[in-house]
């Protein structure tokens, strides 16, 4: 009989690394960002001239690489010099001033923490960081609830570069004009990755994570086509490990299409944005687009006020635009009809099925 030939051992598997597959692993060069790690690599050049340096707003949509490319001039940066401290803080975990401070100070190898108010903790950390340089990388800076770190660091750190990446191309309107009058950055916007450049990063993967040629090519294409309709790199990351999952628990060589489908079944396991996220009033508006998905902006708005929303309609377009940039929702412009052009809002659990081909 030769069908055992087409199925794995016992002691077989087809990952020869299934960390590759992790969207925090860093391969040994970025592909396709390095005009974008350049223009971040400038803005901290002068620190090694013990210079202060500038600073740089990086932002792009989820999955584009933009904090993968920052640890990665990290990393380039503790291997070049001992005189210059690298600190990245993600403001999701750490989204107030006091638990900042908390993080660099351990980062800064500073562990007497404990029952300190918030500025004796910064105190301590420019008690060290001024005696040499530093980058500051605050990732998902757009999560932090209050900004005075960024006010105490601009102000009082001698030499540095503050590095702020978010998905959000507006936020640093929202800004205080005290910490932007000194923060001055530059903006450095990271483009989604076109078909070609998605399917490059996805086939480098591919090298590192599996065994050799064990992926038919329809069942890759299609993995790619779906990265490329979704626009995030960890979709597909997370799709190519699964597929392979679902090839292993059929004791299969090859990964298949048929397996890709059962993939694809699970992609609402997958979550890039979660609801926790949001602030608790975006939350419910999140909700009542859920709840009347496909209806115009104007009647969403009057529904929200109906509910008891308090905010005005300039700020329900701007959390509408924000949940539309996050990929929470979706929203169409209707031109032509008798109202004019209208919007038309749904919600992205309804309308964007992964499991159709």
């Amino acid at each position: 009989m030769t069908v055992f030939k087409d199925m794995l051992g016992s002691g077989e598997s087809l990952f020869r690394n299934d960390v590759a597959l992790d969207f925090d692993y860093m391969p040994k060069a970025i592909k396709f960002r390095e005009n974008e790690q350049r223009q971040i690599a400038s803005c901290m050049k002068p620190l090694f001239s013990q210079r202060n340096a500038r600073n740089a707003v990086v932002f792009g949509a989820p999955g584009v690489g933009k904090t993968l490319a920052c640890n990665h001039l990290i990393e380039e940066i503790e291997e070049e010099s001992d005189e210059i401290f690298t600190i990245y803080v993600n403001c999701w975990k750490n989204d107030s001033s006091y638990k900042i401070f908390v993080e660099i100070c351990h980062l800064l190898g500073y562990r007497f923490t404990q029952n300190k108010k918030t500025e004796e903790l910064f105190a301590e950390i420019k008690r060290i960081v001024n005696k040499k340089s530093a980058v500051f990388v605050f990732d998902e800076i757009d999560r932090a609830k209050d900004y005075d770190f960024l006010y105490s660091i601009l102000e009082d750190i001698y030499r540095k570069t503050v590095i702020l990446v978010t998905n959000f191309k507006n936020w640093i309107v929202s800004l205080d004009p005290r910490i932007k009058s000194r923060l001055m950055p530059e903006t450095i916007e990271f483009l989604p990755y076109n078909p070609d450049e998605t399917r490059g990063i996805l086939k480098e993967r591919m090298e590192y994570a599996f065994v050799p040629d064990i992926w038919e090519h329809d069942a890759f294409s299609v993995i790619v086509g779906k990265t490329v309709e979704t626009g995030d790199i960890r979709r597909g990351l997370y799709l190519m490990k699964e597929s392979a999952n679902c090839a292993e628990d059929a004791s299969s060589r090859k990964v298949r299409l048929d397996h890709v489908k059962k993939a694809m079944e699970k992609i609402q396991d997958f979550s890039v944005n979660s609801k926790d996220e949001l602030e608790d009033d975006v939350k419910k508006l999140l909700d009542l687009i859920r709840e009347n998905s496909g209806k115009k902006s104007g009647d969403l708005f009057r529904a929200y006020e109906e509910a008891g929303g308090q905010n005005n309609y300039k700020w329900f377009q701007r959390k509408v635009a924000r949940l539309r940039q996050g990929r929470y929702i979706t929203t169409e412009k209707i031109t032509g009809g008798p109202e004019g052009t209208t919007t038309i809002v749904k919600y992205s659990g309804e309308t964007k099925k992964l499991t159709e081909f």
